[in-house]
């Protein structure tokens, strides 16, 4: 099994019934979610609502799919996108973790695609 910091494929598996033809499914769509570039957009807009609805959409992919530092991070996001109060950077740190999750995502649907 895959398992690294950012994805957790054991629990992910387990989520979809032990059906891993459909979890690598599930992460090949993941890869075009609009969520990101949706939350980045709200927040340069200072549209808080609409930060706020990309926030916990990400938030529950990455929690469905076990996509462990991602579901972390969102989470922290939406905490302060509700508090109006987003900290210096934690959109940057977001992304990036993001970034790395992508990559990890490209790894598993290479070994078990």
């Amino acid at each position: 099994m895959y398992n690294s910091f950012f994805i957790d494929f054991e629990d992910g598996v387990k989520r979809v019934m032990n059906n891993k033809a459909f979890f690598i499914k599930m992460l090949v769509k993941f890869k075009d979610d609009p969520n990101i570039k949706n939350l980045e957009d709200a927040l340069s807009a200072n549209d808080y609502e609409k930060a706020q609805v990309a926030a916990h959409t990400l938030k529950g992919i990455a929690g469905n799919l076990s996509l462990t530092e991602l579901f972390k991070q969102s989470r922290e996001i939406e905490t302060q996108i509700k508090a109006r109060s987003v900290n210096p950077g934690q959109l940057d740190i977001l992304k990036d973790v993001h970034t790395k999750t992508l990559a990890e995502v490209d790894k598993v649907i290479k070994e078990n695609g």
